[in-house]
């Protein structure tokens, strides 16, 4: 490898799916300003909308992750088509 390229600062980091509360310790040198306590250790945290453990190409099961509100906005505004 080529000397000084590579960052310096891996640390430990906590990511964490918000779509099912998973979380997983890994290295990195990511930003983070929230911090979470694992086992009385404390870590950066980072929150991820969406993972492996989440994603439905992974689990082999069809899942809707709706963070926003957009699906019930599009059936406001479209779901009621067919009933006129």
């Amino acid at each position: 490898m080529k000397k000084g390229i590579h960052p310096e600062n891996y640390r430990e980091v906590v990511f964490k799916d918000m779509s099912n509360e998973e979380t997983f310790i890994t290295r990195s040198t990511v930003a983070s300003k929230e911090t979470i306590e694992i086992d009385g250790v404390t870590y950066p945290l980072v929150k991820l909308e969406i993972t492996n453990s989440s994603h439905p190409f992974f689990t082999g099961k069809q899942k809707l992750v709706d963070t926003a509100g957009r699906v019930d906005k599009f059936m406001s505004r479209y779901g009621n088509r067919k009933k006129k």
